[in-house]
């Protein structure tokens, strides 16, 4: 999968709110989800029993189906690459979540927004702190940051209140995104990130110099690449 479909894919599902006349990150209409650090019913990268890299895609469907807290689930194929989509929503809610699959056969990705039920502070006590961080601007008064857990392999999204917005403790979790381990590596190589540093205002992390760099096609990074036993 290519950098520029891997990057549509992480950011889709939040893109979504920014074709209203004024996008909101925050939403009680989206997925009530805190599997990421309940461990219910399955731990990360599990999402109710669909693990990327390991799920078949007609089985994941079928998961999606049965759940009666789930709604309108749509797919699409890429005839010409044979890579699937799916994208459904929260029962009596808004759509917020997508699959994806580079094969057809297996689950690749899932991403999805959630309630802003969750704190960053409880992700770091669960699962430790995060290897990178990024984000962007998406409003005056709201921007998104994206942290990153090579080794399990999730993305984490957290709101921050614009671009003067303190990252904490106390920042709410609006979405996740589990990979296989393959595409998490092709990210830390086509992507540029900033490591982690602990709590500090969005614009410091910002304008700080990117301690990872996309890779050039042939040379090789230094990054690590992400294992498949996840964080304890």
């Amino acid at each position: 999968m290519k950098l520029r479909n891997i990057l549509l894919l992480v950011g889709l599902v939040f893109l979504i709110a920014a074709c209203a006349p004024t996008p909101q990150l925050r939403s009680d209409r989206l997925l009530q989800d805190d599997s990421f650090v309940s461990d219910e019913p399955c731990a990360a990268p599990c999402w109710r029993g669909i693990i990327p890299g390991e799920t078949g895609w007609n089985d994941a469907l079928n998961i999606i189906r049965d759940d009666t807290t789930l709604m309108s689930l749509q797919t699409r194929t890429d005839e010409a690459t044979q890579q699937i989509g799916a994208a459904w929503a929260q029962r009596d809610g808004d759509n917020c979540c997508q699959m994806f699959s580079e094969d057809s056969v297996t689950v690749s990705f899932i991403v999805a927004q959630t309630t802003p039920r969750t704190r960053l502070g409880e992700v770091v006590e669960k699962h430790g702190e995060p290897s990178y961080i990024i984000g962007d601007t998406v409003s005056g008064d709201q921007a998104l940051v994206s942290v990153y857990y090579p080794t399990i392999p999730m993305l984490i999204y957290v709101f921050v209140e614009g671009e003067n917005g303190q990252i904490s403790d106390r920042s709410e979790v609006v979405g996740f995104a589990y990979l296989t381990a393959d595409l998490m590596d092709e990210l830390l190589q086509t992507s540029s990130l900033h490591a982690w540093d602990g709590y500090k205002t969005f614009n410091v992390y910002m304008q700080s110099e990117f301690e990872i760099v996309p890779v050039a096609e042939g040379e090789t990074t230094d990054a690590p690449a992400s294992e498949t036993t996840p964080e304890s």
